[in-house]
């Protein structure tokens, strides 16, 4: 997947599977295809950075920003590849005045989010014996 965090594991994909699964539960899944080795989960709102926008950087429409994550677990030989992406966007109004122009607007992934997401999943395939490859 473009952006994301690629992982390598020396790992069954079953493995690999029910620690993706068990990592990302708390952002509430709102869908699971093993199959396809695809989850994703529900959007989740918080406050972002402070950040302005057009030519002269202007504020006015708050920091609300949502994010939703994508996993896709595929298996190759031995090994389990685990691809993680996050998906965020910001509220705010962009191109004048019409009621089209305030909405979600996509911006850059938080790299710490993944980072932090990335640090559990590893901890939790270190824990069943998988090793990173």
């Amino acid at each position: 997947m473009s952006g994301s965090h690629d992982q390598y594991y020396v790992c069954s994909y079953d493995t690999a599977w029910n620690a993706t699964l068990d990592t990302l539960k708390a952002h509430s899944i709102t869908l699971q295809n093993k199959d396809t080795g695809t989850v994703e989960t529900a959007w989740i709102e918080m406050e972002g950075a402070v950040r302005g926008f057009g030519a002269f950087g202007r504020e006015g429409f708050g920091n609300r920003e949502r994010a939703r994550l994508t996993a896709k677990v595929t298996q190759h030989a031995d090994v389990s590849s685990i691809s993680l992406l996050e998906i965020r966007q910001r509220w705010h109004a962009r191109g004048g005045v019409t009621q089209q122009a305030t909405r979600w607007w996509p911006v850059d992934p938080s790299e710490e989010a993944l980072a932090d997401v990335t640090n559990r999943l590893n901890t939790k395939l270190l824990e069943k014996g998988c090793s990173a490859s």
